[in-house]
């Protein structure tokens, strides 16, 4: 049984195949494994579209970057409606403490994708930071902004 998270519920399809549970994926447009980190992607996904007012069609989940030479995954991206990447979440199963390891993997990607908003979360704790690379400092936030706020 998946855990209840901090955030809101939604009604997802859900299906057991085989004794494996999947969830449709509106991003991908296709079942995935319903693991407890992507329990936390998908309803994170679904708190960013309705609360938050991104558009559906400016999110990638799962990315690939290149970091070190090594092939890496982002949980999810968000672009707006010029291309530029204005925010990166990532996701960890809520069994997962939010450790410095956790922010120390964000900040390495973030080195890629120079995002100016990133959010961690495991589904029970959620932690937003504002980059400023001008002034190379960043800055907790209390909440995630939305979409109309980061574009206005």
């Amino acid at each position: 049984m998946l855990p209840p998270l901090r955030l809101p519920p939604y009604p997802f399809r859900i299906t057991d195949n085989n004794g494996k549970l999947t969830l449709f994926d509106e991003i991908r447009k296709k079942h995935v494994v319903l693991t407890p980190e992507e329990w936390v992607r998908q309803h994170f996904v679904q708190f960013l579209i309705n609360q938050k007012g991104y558009p559906r069609s400016l999110i990638r989940l799962e990315g690939g970057l290149k970091l070190h030479g090594m092939q890496r995954r982002t949980d999810i991206v968000v672009f707006n409606s010029s291309g530029q990447r204005i925010l990166m979440v990532e996701c960890k199963s809520p069994d997962i403490g939010i450790t410095q390891k956790v922010f120390d993997q964000v900040a390495r990607y973030n080195m890629v994708h120079k995002v100016s908003v990133l959010a961690v979360s495991n589904g029970i704790d959620h932690y937003y930071c504002h980059i400023d690379f001008e002034d190379r400092q960043y800055r907790f936030i209390e909440e995630l902004p939305g979409y109309k706020e980061i574009c206005p």
